[in-house]
């Protein structure tokens, strides 16, 4: 991509209830009450394991601890021509322990919730790189790469 001003590496765990029901939060990332669902998870920090990065970004947002991790999930490419970023997520499936109980120290997560999976695809419809992986990943398909060209553009599967 020409000027490419940053890459982005951010980790996201898939946490679902003995509903089955999966676990968003709610961004304000601008503090301006444009809120964006998303699973919980972050940019992977200096020094930090991929999946260091996870536990500690779910404990943060949800205030849940990852138990185990079961395996990877997805992994979703976003070249933003616009933003000059291009953005690489991993996702993993994880279980945890606790209660609900976000205390996000950037002070972004307003809110952290079960939803059902026709819920989940309400929530994330404007957002195709983060719906689509997710609802495969609901359909029972793993280990898939997904590239997009925006983060409301088409995307490619493999």
């Amino acid at each position: 991509m020409q000027g490419l001003r940053r890459d982005l590496l951010v980790v996201a765990a898939i946490l679902m209830d003995r509903q089955g029901r999966v676990l968003l939060v709610a961004n304000d990332w601008g503090r301006r009450g444009r809120v964006r669902y998303t699973l919980p998870g972050g940019m992977v920090e200096a020094g930090e394991t991929l999946l260091m990065a996870v536990e500690r970004e779910v404990r943060e947002e949800t205030g849940l601890r990852v138990r185990t991790i079961q395996h990877l999930a997805y992994l979703v490419q976003v070249e933003d021509a616009r933003r000059h970023e291009r953005t690489l997520a991993v996702a993993f499936r994880a279980e945890y322990e606790g209660l609900l109980n976000p205390k996000d120290p950037d002070g972004h997560i307003v809110e952290a919730r079960f939803f059902t999976a026709e819920e989940v695809a309400v929530k994330l419809d404007e957002h195709r790189p983060l719906l689509e992986p997710l609802m495969d990943y609901l359909r029972g398909e793993r280990g898939r790469f997904y590239a997009y060209s925006s983060w409301g553009g088409e995307g490619v599967r493999v």
